[in-house]
């Protein structure tokens, strides 16, 4: 079993606590290639573990060296669930997960950018809610590639010997005097909160708040606990072990959560999350403690739900004018496209169309058209009630045409022309006036969308994590209207009384509204990985995920 080994890399500051060696001995592995992913640092009590990981998270290269900090994230372990761990770990290196394995999934194929390599420093392990549960997830997420982990687990409890177990690890052994200066004990025997009381939970620690439901107050096997969210109860059924659905909500949004949040953000947060078992006293209780967020909850449908019914799962969404006004389209993973009202989310039938396999993209039409992209990029058109004009029609077989041989990757339309993107990052308006480009993005166009305001324009996203704005005939703005280190997923404009609005979801799992013309961005985390948005024309925000359908609206239009 190897040891870490100290290393020149000491450069002669001295840690808030342990010795010299013992720091050297952790910056010498975390240079070393060779090194395994995993450092264990363990030693008795009081002998400065936690403290020792502390200086290490703020510890950088020399001054005057211009080498680049490897990012360090420190989670604390002390008291809490394998979930709630996953959630904070995935909102710290920007993915979202609704459970531990989709936690390593997410490290394991995301892009791995340079910024987005890190080191996890977990303190604590012996004292989490589940030290089992955290020491195997600790183990797979020691195999992905984006990530190293130092553990700190005190000596003479089950976590090292557990962690040490048909693996490679180094090892830091800190078991010289107690260093009481040093030391900081984690914070324990803190009281639950109430967690049937919808204002207690949102303003407790949610960390705690999650290991109560996940280990404490819940019932013990309860479906879902650990694996991420489970079937919401039905009235009468599991309705104290799910203390009126707020348990169910919590676990469905809760990555969203736990973040740091004033309680009334949280408290939308869970209002959008619930389903419609609640017990029905939560929800004037939690929109009471959200009226300072600027989001107002119109309607939501979850997994589960029945009046109306959920929707099912969402990958694709359209908000549609002209014959279709106020619908909407919701397409899945089958290929299957749903139209529902927007106004809330009951069912008003089906498209009909021929579409084989996955649905990529869709784009109503005004004259009540609706253009499809399948999974090979391939371009398919669903006529609507009334004939469509011919030169319309040559339109869209010349964009079929194109895309039969140069495959799309998104697709927009507006009266008179169809906007597709492509791997390669460019933006391509076909039009009755011509064919526009634009090279938009370094990599691989991920959304488009196409206003006809009074000047009309094309948004786009990419998996370089730019939303650019452009005119076609005209150069492209050189400033993006957005930029995140993470790819975009989804993103959808529409003008509105109150001006243009775009709609972005972004791979991490914030959705922000933007307006072109300028004015303040308004963001929100549902919690679970964000699938698809839109932009009503009345201004309302529509997200989907795997389990739910939302539509929130800023309080104010004239944010």
């Amino acid at each position: 079993m190897p040891s870490a080994t100290p290393s020149p890399a000491w450069d002669g500051r001295r840690p808030a606590t342990g010795t010299e060696a013992e720091a050297t001995a952790l910056l010498g592995w975390l240079t070393d290639p060779e090194a395994p992913r995993l450092c264990l640092v363990t030693g008795a009590p009081g002998s400065g573990k936690t403290a020792l990981l502390g200086w290490f998270a703020k510890h950088g290269p020399r001054a005057g060296r211009p080498r680049r900090r490897t990012a360090r994230v420190l989670v604390p372990l002390a008291g809490q669930s394998a979930l709630g761990a996953t959630w904070t770990i995935a909102d710290r290196l920007g993915v979202v997960a609704r459970s531990p394995g989709d936690l390593v999934h997410a490290l394991a194929t995301s892009e791995a950018r340079p910024a987005g390599r890190a080191v996890l420093l977990l303190t604590d392990l012996h004292a989490a809610a589940e030290p089992a549960a955290l020491t195997d997830l600790i183990a797979e997420l020691a195999g992905v590639g984006r990530v190293r982990l130092v553990v700190e687990a005190r000596s003479g409890t089950p976590a090292p010997a557990a962690l040490r177990t048909d693996r490679r690890v180094a090892v830091v052994d800190l078991d010289g005097d107690a260093d009481p200066a040093g030391f900081a004990a984690p914070e324990r025997d803190r009281p639950l909160p109430d967690l049937s009381d919808p204002v207690a939970v949102c303003t407790a620690d949610p960390l705690l708040v999650t290991t109560a439901y996940v280990t404490g107050s819940a019932a013990a096997g309860l479906p879902g606990t650990l694996d991420g969210p489970e079937a919401p109860a039905r009235p009468g059924e599991n309705a104290a072990e799910d203390h009126g659905g707020l348990r169910a909500a919590w676990m469905r949004a809760g990555q969203s959560l736990c973040r740091e949040q004033p309680p009334a953000d949280r408290a939308l947060v869970l209002l959008t999350a619930l389903g419609d078992g609640a017990d029905p006293r939560l929800r004037p209780a939690l929109a009471e403690l959200a009226e300072s967020s600027p989001w107002r909850l119109r309607w939501a449908r979850h997994r589960g739900d029945l009046t109306p019914p959920w929707p099912g799962p969402v990958t694709v969404l359209g908000a549609a004018g002209g014959p279709l006004e106020g619908t909407l389209l919701v397409g899945d993973r089958t290929g299957a496209v749903r139209l529902l009202h927007e106004a809330d989310a009951s069912p008003a039938g089906r498209l009909a169309h021929t579409v084989p396999g996955r649905v990529t993209a869709l784009a109503p039409a005004p004259d009540g058209t609706v253009l499809l992209l399948d999974d090979r990029g391939r371009l398919h058109t669903v006529r609507g009630a009334t004939p469509r004009a011919p030169y319309l029609e040559r339109l869209t077989e010349a964009v079929s045409a194109t895309l039969a041989r140069h495959p799309g990757t998104a697709l927009a339309a507006i009266a008179g022309s169809v906007v597709v993107g492509d791997r390669l990052g460019s933006v391509h308006a076909f039009g009755l006036r011509g064919l526009h480009q634009a090279a938009s993005h370094s990599g691989r166009v991920t959304a488009v969308s196409a206003v006809d305001s009074e000047t009309p324009f094309v948004c786009s996203g990419g998996a370089d994590g730019t939303v650019r704005l452009w005119t076609p005939g005209r150069d492209p703005r050189p400033e993006p209207l957005a930029e995140r280190p993470s790819p975009v997923v989804s993103l959808h404009a529409t003008d509105t009384p109150h001006g243009p609005l775009v709609a972005v979801a972004w791979g991490d799992g914030l959705v922000e509204l933007h307006r072109p013309e300028g004015g303040p961005t308004l963001s929100f985390r549902p919690g679970p990985p964000v699938r698809a948005v839109a932009v009503t024309g009345a201004g309302s925000l529509i997200i989907g995920t795997d389990e739910s359908l939302v539509c929130i609206a800023p309080k104010r239009m004239s944010y």
